[in-house]
């Protein structure tokens, strides 16, 4: 006997998950057959199958109406429901899917159940897709709760500490709640998490540490970078001031941990390439461009012959000497660190700007020189940023000198 009616669209909807190799409890097991049997007369391919919002709902009430509305497999389909939901723009339906399936799930396998992750994580992406980031966040900081609970060190949960690290930093990019110090400390502590799980699985060398190096390293960056001002005094609190004296210290220890997170990037390299490396190579770069921007020429100057040589020794160093030190770069030259907006192709832009970049990496001479309508206050906002801007000089025969003429193109929307 079927636990669901076998009707084409049921049909579909179960056979998915048998496809799929969800597996099938003892009560539907001559459902199994059924189905089967039903779809090799129906002639369906299940690799073609397409599944509607609709058939999903058919499919969870059925099973309601056999199982009961806390049967165990509603949690599945309700995330199959959700995630059809989605894929349509519904996204206040799919969150209500997806928060049923949570709520089925805490209460069949505890309150810190596995089933829970998929869930929230598709919840939050819905959230995300109608702008609502404060609900987002909750959502995230539960997830957190749910994988530290039910997950023992190791890959998996590294994996867990770097997508909550990356979600820190999108909240500090979305000043969700005016504490962006506090959530790139938690970004740099999730990281660091991450990492030592990795060493202790995988060892001191492994390129799984990549990931959460670069992380600790765009943390420091951000870190260093931070507009104390923006931090409220605090007042009376005490916990408010206890968190601002943390990031005092974590900001005084910025210099010194920026440079140890890139030498264990060079040392992974190393142990997986070898010396004179291409990786090495930009791990010395990487190097020259962090003491540079805490003003630290002397240093930088070494790093930057560091990686010429290493390049020399390697044979190929004119074409990479040309791509990396041909013209003034921006600083810091890491993705989700950078202050400017993206360059834009000049036939797109509808901001032109010229400028010099003397040999200490400083703007000069800056001007705009597009003809477009772009209000002067956006424009004039760009250029006080840029203005800014420490930039890695250009380098001939390892010395640093000066460029008269940079051109950066940008497209800036209008509203």
């Amino acid at each position: 006997m079927s636990i669901l009616p076998i009707n084409r669209m049921v049909l579909r909807a179960l056979l998915l998950f048998i496809v799929a190799g969800h597996p099938i409890s003892s009560a539907q097991e001559g459902a199994a057959t059924d189905i089967e049997q039903a779809a090799a007369e129906a002639e369906l391919d299940p690799s073609q199958v397409v599944i509607s919002s609709d058939e999903y709902r058919q499919a969870v009430a059925a099973l309601e109406s056999s199982h009961g509305a806390y049967a165990n497999q509603l949690p599945e389909y309700l995330l199959s429901l959700g995630l059809s939901l989605q894929t349509s723009g519904d996204h206040e339906g799919a969150i209500d899917a997806f928060k049923r399936g949570v709520h089925l799930a805490r209460i069949n396998d505890g309150l810190y159940s596995a089933q829970q992750i998929p869930l929230l994580q598709r919840e939050m992406a819905s959230h995300m897709a109608l702008g609502q980031y404060a609900e987002a966040d909750e959502r995230q900081l539960y997830l957190y709760r749910v994988q530290m609970r039910s997950m023992e060190s190791g890959l998996i949960r590294a994996q867990a500490f770097i997508q909550q690290a990356i979600w820190q930093h999108n909240a500090f990019l979305l000043a969700l709640d005016g504490q962006g110090y506090a959530r790139l400390m938690s970004m740099w502590d999730l990281y660091r998490l991450s990492l030592t799980d990795i060493i202790e699985r995988e060892g001191s060398t492994s390129l799984l540490l990549k990931e959460p190096l670069e992380g600790m390293l765009l943390a420091q960056y951000l870190i260093a970078n931070y507009d104390v001002e923006k931090i409220n005094g605090g007042g009376d609190n005490f916990s408010m001031q206890q968190q601002m004296a943390r990031f005092s210290a974590y900001r005084g220890q910025s210099y010194q941990k920026g440079q140890a997170v890139i030498q264990a990037i060079y040392d992974v390299e190393a142990a997986n390439y070898g010396v004179n490396s291409e990786g090495t190579v930009r791990a010395r770069v990487m190097l020259g461009d962090w003491v540079f921007w805490f003003g630290d020429r002397e240093a930088a100057m070494n790093a930057y012959s560091e990686a010429i040589a290493e390049l020399v020794a390697r044979g190929d160093a004119e074409l990479e000497l040309a791509s990396m030190f041909d013209e003034p770069v921006e600083l810091p030259n890491l993705e989700g660190a950078r202050q400017l907006p993206p360059t834009a192709e000049p036939e797109r832009a509808n901001l032109l700007l010229e400028f010099g970049v003397n040999q200490r990496g400083k703007v000069y001479d800056l001007e705009r020189v597009d003809e477009s309508e772009l209000n002067d206050a956006k424009a004039n906002r760009i250029m006080r940023s840029l203005r800014k801007t420490q930039f890695r000089p250009r380098l001939a025969m390892g010395e640093p000198q000066d460029t008269e003429t940079v051109t950066r193109a940008y497209e800036i929307k209008q509203q």
